[in-house]
């Protein structure tokens, strides 16, 4: 077994905002993060035991677009995969919470390999998330 083959495996993923406080509200109210550790400057969330961090960082640069089953899928962009049940109440949740999404919830590449639910949005300092569901798992690395 390789540190990659990891019996926990858990990623750390740090991100640009630009407000604190509007990041606290989207992922911790929106999104329903539990928060961790935090400073002036950096919020710790929990993303399903995954080490998430929001760190200040105004000015960003734009980002890019890439087509995808006609769709320009923001790029860099980063989520979960759920199940289709998470899926569909997480997409309720973030209507009810009036978020704008960039690719509305749909079912991409139906009836082939790898369909699956998929929608993308931003946080409120741009940062693009993307959340899908797959109609069968096995095929998440499927070719």
């Amino acid at each position: 077994m390789t540190v990659l083959d990891s019996p926990i495996p858990r990623f750390h993923l740090a991100v640009p905002v630009d407000d604190l406080a509007a990041a606290r509200r989207f992922y911790g109210e929106v999104l329903g993060l539990e928060q961790g550790r935090s400073a002036d400057t950096w919020v710790d969330w929990n993303l399903r035991g995954h080490q998430f961090v929001t760190h200040l960082a105004p000015g960003r640069a734009r980002r890019a677009h890439n087509p995808v089953d006609g769709h320009d899928v923001p790029v860099p962009h980063f989520g979960l995969i759920l199940t289709i049940p998470e899926f569909h109440a997480l997409a309720d949740r973030l209507r009810a919470a009036g978020t704008e999404f960039v690719v509305e919830p749909y079912v991409r590449f139906e009836g082939r390999t790898g369909e699956q639910w998929t929608m993308f949005l931003l946080d409120p300092a741009g940062n693009a998330l993307e959340f899908k569901a797959f109609a069968d798992d096995s095929q998440v690395f499927a070719a």
